[in-house]
């Protein structure tokens, strides 16, 4: 079809050449660098802060007929269609669906294709849980696909208005795009999934112009982790501050610890700041918790990252930008758990004490999984005073050879 001969044209195209959003306009950067811009009690950890739209302007067009065609190719099937019979033993796709629910703590939907898995039995762990935000659904998402001999983990936290929009039409997409690449399980996999990330982008883009997403103040989180079962090599990356922790053991059978594997894109970064503010952005304090970003003499967008998915206002005039920083690690016998969460985990629950709770229980990660859900929820309710708890994703993966393997 001519939908798939453009998606095979663009997984075809080398890095660089995939769809990179323009470059910023350069804008003067206007207001006090150390004047904090004040957040409502309600807003002030979350992601998005108080914005003033008034001097907004639509970001411009970076949508192409290509994009459209690969929309189009990818919308035709589900990701367990397109793998096809090319890869043998079991397949399974696991992920949360759009959920209008505003219940609080409420268990995000979710749906299963393929062959059916229980997830303890094969190490996994996942609950997505509702915040206490009453203006909006549950914003975050995240997907897992297990294969005999690849697998892919991921976690996206939406934010804006529509961001649970975005962070579903990412959670859907972004994944079909990394199946669909020929450099799929080869050693170039970083360099994929730099292009993806950057694709899924001018896709969101021609969604926005094509007024079946709303994007220019609305975007999400990514943090995606292609685990090679052959090699045990884990390949990562990311854009904003949904976390990826690994749990490993110091010394063998002894005490846990948990790692960092991605960086938090935070706008007062060194490099960050360097970036958005060589692309007509400010880095303002907001006066509480976060630095934020915002254009010109302006008050939008007052992101609290310097990178993610979507937010196409940011992308055009802060210097945000969608490219992912990308890594690799090898497994080794110490290692024993994943860990990919969004921020409403990470705010107050640091990487060791959330390994310690997500091992709690080797032999069920799904319970693991919610005891670190209410763990954060509590601690939300605890610091916050009730008035605010951030949407909470937990996967667990577990590293060691499950029984079903």
């Amino acid at each position: 079809s001519a939908g798939a001969s453009v998606l095979a044209r663009w997984l075809q195209k080398p890095a660089g050449e995939c769809g990179e959003a323009a470059p910023a306009p350069q804008c003067w950067r206007g207001g006090s660098k150390n004047q904090p811009e004040n957040v409502g009690k309600q807003r002030r950890r979350l992601s998005v802060g108080e914005v003033d739209k008034t001097s907004m302007e639509d970001a411009n067009d970076t949508g192409t007929e290509d994009d459209r065609g690969v929309l189009a190719t990818l919308d035709k099937q589900t990701i367990i269609d397109m793998i096809g019979d090319d890869v043998g033993g079991r397949k399974l796709s696991i992920g949360t669906t759009q959920d209008a629910g505003k219940t609080s703590f409420a268990n995000k939907s979710i749906q299963s294709l393929g062959d059916e898995c229980d997830p303890v039995t094969y190490g996994l762990g996942y609950t997505c849980r509702k915040g206490l935000k009453p203006e909006s659904p549950n914003q975050d998402a995240w997907f897992l696909l297990k294969m005999e001999q690849f697998s892919i983990y991921a976690v996206f936290d939406g934010h804006g208005q529509k961001g649970h929009d975005v962070s579903n039409f990412v959670k859907d997409n972004l994944p079909k795009l990394i199946i669909k690449d020929a450099r799929f399980k080869t050693d170039e996999q970083q360099k994929m999934l730099v292009d993806v990330f950057k694709k899924t982008q001018s896709l969101i883009a021609t969604q926005d112009r094509m007024k079946k997403l709303s994007a220019q103040m609305s975007g999400t989180t990514a943090t995606v982790c292609i685990h090679n079962h052959n090699s045990n090599v884990l390949t990562l990356a990311h854009v904003a501050d949904s976390t990826a922790v690994l749990g490993k053991e110091k010394t063998p059978g002894g005490e846990l610890e948990g790692t960092k594997l991605t960086r938090d894109h935070k706008p007062d970064l060194k490099d960050e700041k360097a970036r958005i503010e060589k692309n007509g952005g400010r880095v303002v304090f907001d006066g509480y918790a976060n630095h934020r970003v915002y254009a010109k003499n302006a008050r939008y967008p007052g992101l609290n990252m310097s990178r993610c998915l979507g937010d196409l206002l940011g992308h055009q005039d802060c210097g945000i930008t969608a490219e992912p920083e990308t890594s690799e690690l090898a497994i080794t016998p110490a290692d024993k758990i994943l860990l990919l969460c969004s921020d409403g985990v990470w705010e107050f629950i640091e990487p060791t004490e959330a390994v310690k709770i997500a091992m709690v229980n080797t032999g069920n990660l799904m319970k693991n999984a919610e005891k670190l859900a209410k763990e954060a929820w509590d601690r939300w309710i605890r610091e916050e005073g009730g008035a605010v708890v951030d949407d909470i994703t937990v996967v667990l993966v577990s590293l060691t050879p499950a029984k079903g393997d």
